[in-house]
């Protein structure tokens, strides 16, 4: 890794961990329920950022990896497989406009994929708090915790697939057939209704064998020390949800990391656009509580989306023969999503089961 990737990716977790700590230290001292309005200031501020972030890389994009000259490009687009070339460009600041173009349009097109598939994470998050039966107070700071986490595993877990990528790039052709088979498994059980078993859920039996649970929830602590039982530790329930989220995380992590290295094969870009939407992920979640019910072919989008990005994955040589390139990409990702999306609005879930969850969600009539 060179001096500037060095200093860019730790100035981006020195931000990262500032804004956690600030919400943890000033915005979190005191559990309480978030109504929509608060959810939706943060969605777009979280937003904001991500788009943010796109600017910066578009005008200065080359210092992330240190890209000067003609020949620093065609490096990074040898190591990293990008769908552009530049061929007959001889002129460095042309060739650096051209680099940076593309690596801010491959950050916003994987962040637009991650933050859409988080929709989905979101919904079994939602069945995940109704079935432990938390209360609302609860749920921002169990989500903190659990995006604290997921942003360790995603780390891990990109730097580990972008090396092994480099190393054996016919990994692609197993991601991508696994993302086709989970984008027609997702479309076949598109209706099916989602359950969290709390007393069979294999994280639920694992932790229980090894630690004592209490049966009662202890305010929003994770764990407390029995004063009548010689002060021994006991973890509550919240604590097995907190644990139920992350493994969800990980769970969704297997389908949306190996969908945005369809878009890019440099890790740092799909770090960045990893952690931006999983950032937003706390906010969304709150927003999407209080307006599930205009999602209602949001799943049937998303199902097509993972089998797009999978055959993508199969086909990518050809692809890229045939000048398939990540407009091509962003532009086919947009109408998949927007149709959906439109098409929900049209016809929008308004049924009482739905009904009763929002209401039991937030307090408050559906959107």
């Amino acid at each position: 890794m060179i001096a500037s990737e060095y200093l860019i990716f730790a100035g981006f977790l020195i931000f990262i961990a500032a804004i956690l700590a600030l919400d943890l230290g000033i915005f979190d001292k005191k559990s309480h329920e978030v109504k929509f309005r608060e959810a939706l200031i943060w969605t777009l501020v979280w937003v904001s950022f991500a788009i943010g972030f796109y600017f910066l890389l578009l005008y200065f994009g080359g210092r992330l990896h240190g890209v000067e000259t003609v020949a620093d490009v065609q490096q990074r687009i040898d190591m990293y497989h990008h769908t552009y070339n530049i061929v007959g460009v001889t002129n460095d600041a042309e060739a650096l406009e051209i680099y940076r173009r593309n690596l801010s349009l491959e950050y916003i097109t994987g962040y637009l994929i991650e933050y859409m598939l988080s929709v989905d994470n979101v919904f079994v998050m939602i069945l995940v708090f109704m079935s432990f039966g938390v209360q609302k107070m609860y749920y921002k700071r169990v989500l903190m915790w659990g995006i604290i986490g997921a942003v360790i595993m995603r780390f891990i877990f990109i730097f580990m697939s972008a090396a092994l990528i480099q190393r054996f790039n016919w990994i692609l052709y197993i991601f991508g057939g696994f993302l086709v088979f989970t984008g027609i498994k997702m479309f076949l059980e598109r209706n099916k209704e989602d359950k969290v078993d709390t007393e069979h859920h294999p994280v639920v039996k694992f932790v229980s064998r090894f630690v004592p649970i209490s049966k009662t929830y202890f305010r929003q602590h994770f764990w407390f020390r029995n004063k009548h039982d010689n002060n021994r530790l006991y973890f509550t329930p919240l604590f097995l949800v907190l644990l139920v989220i992350e493994f969800t995380d990980v769970i969704f992590a297997v389908d949306s990391v190996p969908a945005i290295f369809s878009i890019t094969q440099d890790p740092y870009i799909v770090f960045f656009s990893n952690i931006f939407a999983i950032m937003g992920l706390r906010s969304l979640f709150f927003v999407v509580a209080h307006v599930i019910g205009m999602f209602r072919f949001l799943k049937h989008g998303l199902a097509i989306l993972l089998s797009f990005i999978g055959f993508k994955m199969l086909l990518h040589v050809q692809l890229t023969e045939w000048g398939f390139t990540t407009v091509h990409s962003l532009l086919v990702i947009i109408g998949i999503l927007g149709t959906s999306v439109a098409a929900s609005l049209i016809w929008p879930d308004i049924s009482r089961k739905k009904r009763k969850v929002v209401s039991e969600l937030t307090g408050e009539k559906p959107i």
